[in-house]
């Protein structure tokens, strides 16, 4: 696919301009917690302009040539609420429209206030309507009173009216444009930068773009269209999104699905949908324990799973007398360990997988060799034939962390009773302080899982009976032969040399032993 250079260089225009905003605005502040004031202030524009472009086209097509939303008094544009809050999730007064707040900003004495009342004018304009829930709470991390944004009001208003500036400034183009995706880039872009520097705190919300594209490739070989998306530790939603990004524009028919744990991931991958242009009633993100307290009974099964769960996290396990008997859980005799929830995690993504779906996941290394529960749960996926694939990843591929991790590739509706293993440890290049899949690294992978043949040092297809042999170890290392990369010595010629060095050595022994014998004669004499 040929790049184009306009659209590469607008992207690196908005990204230098991003890292301007957000370097000049966060000052003292930590980057991950300001990132929350970025982010919701993009989406407060966002909407703004998406809300202002729907009315406008409406009027133009009608003949109202000269019609804008913006300029209109909030008196008449309230006859409209209803219909639009049924046909866009949301409504918004023309004078809290986010060009004409950001006019007055700089002097606005109130701004923090006026600012905080436009927020819950949004919210609350969903109340009662069908996309209530996907707006409820949407703002809450904009805390406009916080001494983050300053000790006195006015420090607080300036920096505000800096971030309205600065978000203004952005050239994201008009919102009727999908193909840039700007504000949805834009997006990515934040999260990637605040990840790549906040370390773990930062990058356990968010799944590298690389990463994303390799898992959603898995889940998709040989189709174009996939029913319904879901993610049980879905995070800002990168993974949920990257399967449009991917496949196509509409290529998910019936809507993306996920659930977070953490309140304000939850809430930007709420606004992550909306920048990405998905409808309200297409996407259903709820927040609560996934493990526990699962929010998506009547929408499951799915046909594509991709989730990057949180590594050897703590869980009820055990200590719940009803999980044992969970449905999801209950048909392999065994909770995961309570210390390490990663196998409850597989266990509800393959209960919820549909049977011509695929799930792809992010594993810690650990849960293929274990014993104890975790080898119990590895023979139950063995012997009901239900692992796919294991693939074994660069090193220091993610945010906060150099673990070398593995994706499980899970299907109910296998061809062959075979597992396949690669050895993808090499498939990467370095990029300042992490490694990075690049396009031809992810061929190669992809490639290797269509193809399912064996290929020396990439990759093997074991049989049922093999696996069985390991006792059930699921390591790429114990199936795919490394390669010997070390210099092969010729033994032969390396013994020749030896010898003659040893000759060599003795010729210069007799020269010296006879030099000495001529230096004492000379002074017998």
């Amino acid at each position: 696919m040929p790049v184009d250079t306009r659209k590469e260089q607008e992207r690196d225009e908005l990204h230098r301009a991003i890292w301007a905003i957000a370097d000049d605005l966060r000052g003292a502040v930590d980057g991950w917690d300001f990132k929350n004031y970025v982010l919701v202030t993009m989406f407060y524009r966002y909407i703004s302009e998406n809300l202002t472009a729907y009315i406008n086209e409406g009027e133009h097509e009608a003949g109202n040539t000269d019609f804008d939303y913006a300029q209109m008094s909030d008196a008449d544009a309230e006859e409209a609420r209803q219909g639009l809050v049924e046909e866009k999730g949301f409504f918004i007064l023309p004078s809290e429209l986010f060009c004409n707040v950001r006019a007055s900003a700089a002097q606005n004495e109130n701004l923090n206030e006026n600012l905080e009342r436009v927020f819950r004018h949004i919210e609350d304009s969903a109340k009662g309507s069908q996309s209530e829930g996907d707006f409820a709470g949407l703002f809450d991390d904009f805390d406009v009173n916080s001494n983050k944004l300053g000790s006195t009001v006015a420090k607080r208003n300036e920096r505000l009216t800096k971030l309205l500036d600065g978000i203004a400034s952005m050239n994201l183009g008009s919102v009727k444009d999908h193909e840039i995706d700007a504000f949805g880039d834009a997006y990515e872009y934040l999260m990637t930068m605040y990840a790549s520097n906040a370390g773990k705190s930062g990058g356990e919300f968010f799944t590298p773009a690389d990463i994303s594209v390799l898992l959603t490739r898995l889940g998709t070989v040989g189709k174009t269209k996939i029913n319904k998306v879901y993610d049980p530790a879905c995070g800002s939603g990168s993974l949920l999104l990257k399967v449009e990004s991917v496949l196509g524009k509409d290529a998910v028919v019936n809507g993306f699905f996920g659930q977070e744990i953490n309140i304000t991931t939850y809430n930007l991958c709420r606004i992550n949908m909306f920048l990405h242009d998905i409808g309200f009633e297409k996407f259903d993100i709820a927040c609560e324990d996934t493990l526990t307290n699962p929010q998506h009974w009547d929408d499951e099964p799915f046909e594509l799973i991709v989730s990057n769960p949180p590594y050897s996290i703590k869980w009820a396990g055990d200590d719940n007398p009803i999980l044992i008997n969970d449905p999801r859980f209950s048909p392999a005799g065994v909770l995961a360990p309570k210390s390490k929830a990663d196998m409850a995690f597989i266990m509800h993504s393959l209960s919820w997988l549909a049977p011509n779906g695929t799930a792809a996941i992010v594993c810690f290394p650990g849960i293929m060799y274990r014993g104890g529960a975790e080898q119990k749960i590895r023979k139950y996926l063995v012997d009901n034939n239900f692992v796919d694939c294991v693939i074994q990843l660069p090193s220091n591929l993610f945010f906060g962390t150099s673990i070398a991790t593995c994706i499980m590739v899970l299907k109910r509706g296998k061809a062959d009773n075979k597992i396949l293993f690669i050895d993808a440890t090499n498939q990467c290049v370095k990029v300042t302080n992490n490694n990075k899949l690049l396009p031809e690294h992810i061929d190669t992978i992809v490639n290797a899982f269509a193809d399912r043949k064996d290929i020396d040092y990439l990759c093997r297809l074991v049989d049922y009976d093999g696996v069985k042999e390991q006792n059930y170890n699921l390591s790429v290392s114990t199936y795919v032969e490394q390669e010997d990369t070390r210099e092969k010595i010729d033994i032969v010629k390396l013994n020749a040399e030896i010898k003659e060095i040893v000759a060599r050595e003795q010729v210069l022994r007799d020269e010296i032993d006879k030099i000495i014998a001529e230096i004492e004669g000379g002074q017998d004499a």
